[in-house]
């Protein structure tokens, strides 16, 4: 990853744990592991970002577009499923919503595989 982008990432980072901190003052969130969950959850969001990113801007020796989509998606899920959890909801429903996303994804991994044959 380019250097910009890594000062990027490490700002957004700062500014997600920040936004969360003043939820939590506020006393919107009202447990430290319903802070950590939404900064997985929120911080999974701006790699999907940073998949769009790459997109426009392809590295030669960097992790994919796609690779770096797929990874922002798996921390939104895992985040929003703990933060669910934490929450007080079915822990069937985060395990329901985890396993969905991960079967979508093989299904999107494995498709352009299957026309290419």
């Amino acid at each position: 990853m380019p250097r910009q982008f890594e000062m990027l990432s490490f700002g957004v980072l700062l500014v997600i744990v920040a936004l969360v901190l003043v939820a939590y003052a506020a006393l919107i969130i009202t447990g430290l592991d319903q802070v950590l969950a939404l900064v997985i959850a929120l911080y999974g969001i701006w790699t999907i970002v940073l998949a769009g990113i790459r997109t426009k801007n392809p590295e030669k020796y960097g992790r994919g577009a796609y690779s770096t989509l797929v990874m922002g998606i798996l921390l939104t899920a895992i985040g929003g499923a703990w933060f669910l959890m934490i929450g007080g909801a079915n822990p069937i429903l985060a395990i329901a919503l985890l396993l969905i996303i991960i079967g979508i994804l093989a299904v999107a991994t494995a498709l352009p595989s299957m026309r290419q044959k």
